[in-house]
C-alpha cells in the first residue's frame, strides 16, 4: 500500500474519532448525570432532552463530514498524494531532514494513450505505472514514501539522502521502463532526479526536475546556481539592459545580406547568462515582452548606425500578439530599415485571421516574418499554410545527410508556391554548402561562412 493511502486511512480513522468522541462523552454523561438526579423516577423531558440531543448529534456528525471534503490529501485516480498536500509534506521532510531527493516520473506518453486507447485505459495506464514503480521501490526496500501527482503525466517521489545515493537506482528504473507495457498498451517513461542542494524549497525543486528533463543532458560536474539567484540575475540583467548581442552574416549568393543576432545576459560582474537558462525565467517572472522590447530598441538603434544591414532577431510570439507590444513598438520602428522577426512556437494559435492582422501591422512598420524550424516541429507546417509570411527557415537537421535532400527539394517548392524566401542554417562544410547551393536556396548561414562574432555597440 502506498504511503498516501496510509495516510489518507489515518485522516479518515482521526476524522471518525473527532466525529465520534465528542458526541458518544456528552451522551455519556448526560445519561449519567440524569440516572444520578433522578434515578428513582424519568420524567418525560428527559427524553425530550434525548431527542434534541440526538438531533444535534446528527447535525454535528454531517457538517464535519461536509467540512471533511475541503481537505483532500490523495488523487482520485492515481491514488498519490495531490500536488498541494505532497509539497506541504515535502517541505516538512526537507525542513526535518539534512540530505533529501526528489525523483520525476513522467509517462510521456500519456497524452497519446487517451486520445488512441480512451481516458479510461489512461486512467488505468497510470494506476498500473504507479504500482509498478510502488513495486520496484519495495524490491530496493524502500516503503512508505511520499509520491505525489504535479500535473498530467507527472508524478514527483521524495526519498532520504542525496542524489548520489539513488542515482543508479533511478537509472535501472528507467532502464527497465523500456519493456514497460500495461494490457498491450506501450508506456513510455522518462524522468529527472535532483536534491537539496539545488533549493531548499520544494517548488524550486520540482521545478527543477522539468528543467532537467527537458534537457536530458545533466553533467553529474556542472554546478547548478540557486534558483532564488538566478531569477534575481535575469531580473537585475533585464533592468538595467546587461544584454551581449552575438551576430553572424547569413550569406545571399555569397554576400552577407542578414545578421543574426544571439542575446545572452550578463550579471553585473560580467558573467553570461545563456538563452537556455534565462528564457524559462523570464516566462515564469513575466518579463518575456518586456525582455522582447527592449531587444528590439536595442537591434533597430544598430540598424539606425548600419547602412544596408538587415538583423534578425527571435521574438516569443506571444510577446507579438500582445498589443502591448505593437504600440510599443512603433515608438521605434523604422520601415525604411527593415529587420526580421524569426518566431519559433510549439502550440498552433488558433485564432490564425487576428495572428495574421497582428503581423500586417508588424509588416507595415518594415518587419520581415520568419517561421523557423520547418519540418522539425508541426506548427511551422501550419504556419507555412495559413500565415503570411515571408521566409521560412528550415530545420537544420535536414541538412545533415544527403538523404534529406528531396524533403528539402519538397519544402522549396512549396515555399516557391507561396512566393517565401528560403533560410538554412548551420552549414559547417564546403560539401553541403555546394548541395544546398544546387537546391537554390535563398539564404545561407553558418560556421562554414562566418563565425558568430561580438560586435561593438555603437549607440
Amino acid at each position: 500500500m502506498l504511503l498516501p493511502e496510509i495516510k489518507e486511512r489515518e485522516y479518515r480513522f482521526k476524522l471518525a474519532l473527532r466525529m465520534g468522541f465528542p458526541i458518544f462523552s456528552l451522551i455519556l454523561l448526560f445519561i449519567s448525570h440524569r440516572l444520578i438526579i433522578n434515578y428513582e423516577t424519568v420524567d418525560t423531558t428527559f427524553y425530550v432532552e434525548i431527542l434534541l440531543l440526538f438531533l444535534f448529534s446528527i447535525y454535528f456528525i454531517f457538517y464535519i463530514i461536509y467540512k471533511s471534503f475541503d481537505i483532500k490529501i490523495t488523487d482520485p485516480i492515481s491514488k498519490t498524494f495531490t500536488r498541494e498536500y505532497l509539497f506541504k509534506y515535502l517541505q516538512k521532510d526537507i525542513n526535518t531532514y539534512k540530505n533529501y531527493t526528489l525523483i520525476l516520473i513522467s509517462i510521456d506518453n500519456l497524452d497519446n494513450i487517451n486520445n488512441r486507447y480512451s481516458i479510461k485505459n489512461g486512467d488505468k495506464v497510470i494506476r498500473e505505472v504507479i504500482s509498478w514503480v510502488e513495486e520496484y521501490l519495495k524490491c530496493n526496500d524502500i516503503v512508505n514514501f511520499p509520491m505525489g501527482h504535479i500535473k498530467a503525466g507527472d508524478f514527483v517521489i521524495g526519498l532520504r539522502g542525496l542524489k548520489k545515493d539513488h542515482i543508479s537506482l533511478v537509472d535501472m528504473l528507467f532502464l527497465k521502463s523500456d519493456d514497460l507495457m500495461v494490457d498491450n498498451i506501450e508506456v513510455k517513461l522518462s524522468g529527472a532526479i535532483t536534491d537539496i542542494n539545488f533549493s531548499n524549497e520544494v517548488e524550486y525543486l520540482v521545478d527543477n526536475l522539468f528543467e532537467i528533463k527537458d534537457r536530458k543532458n545533466i553533467s553529474k560536474n556542472n554546478k547548478e546556481i540557486n534558483p532564488q539567484i538566478q531569477e534575481y540575475f535575469v531580473l537585475n540583467a533585464v533592468k538595467n539592459r546587461l544584454f551581449d548581442i552575438m551576430i553572424q552574416d547569413v550569406y545571399e549568393k555569397q554576400k552577407p545580406v542578414i545578421k543574426e543576432c544571439f542575446v545572452k545576459l550578463k550579471t553585473s560582474d560580467g558573467k553570461i547568462i545563456h538563452q537556455k537558462t534565462y528564457i524559462k525565467i523570464l516566462d515564469k517572472l513575466g518579463l518575456r515582452l518586456e525582455f522582447d522590447l527592449k531587444i528590439l530598441e536595442e537591434i533597430v538603434l544598430r540598424c539606425s548606425k548600419k547602412e544596408n544591414s538587415i538583423y534578425a532577431i527571435n521574438i516569443s510570439p506571444t510577446s507579438i500578439r500582445n498589443p502591448s507590444f505593437i504600440y510599443n513598438a512603433k515608438k521605434f520602428l523604422n520601415k525604411n530599415k527593415k529587420i526580421i522577426f524569426i518566431l519559433n512556437e510549439l502550440d498552433y494559435y488558433s485564432q490564425i485571421n487576428k495572428y495574421n492582422d497582428t503581423l500586417q501591422l508588424l509588416r507595415e512598420m518594415g518587419v520581415l516574418i520568419a517561421i523557423d524550424r520547418l519540418g522539425a516541429i508541426h506548427t511551422s507546417f501550419l504556419y507555412l499554410r495559413d500565415l503570411d509570411i515571408d521566409i521560412i527557415r528550415y530545420d537544420s537537421f535536414y541538412k545533415k545527410d544527403r538523404k534529406y535532400i528531396d524533403i528539402i527539394r519538397g519544402f522549396n517548392l512549396m515555399a516557391q508556391k507561396k512566393g517565401l524566401k528560403t533560410w538554412i542554417k548551420m552549414v559547417e562544410s564546403n560539401e553541403i554548402l555546394e548541395e544546398l547551393k544546387e537546391l537554390e536556396i535563398d539564404f545561407i548561414q553558418g560556421k562554414y561562412l562566418s563565425e558568430i562574432k561580438n560586435e561593438e555597440k555603437d549607440i
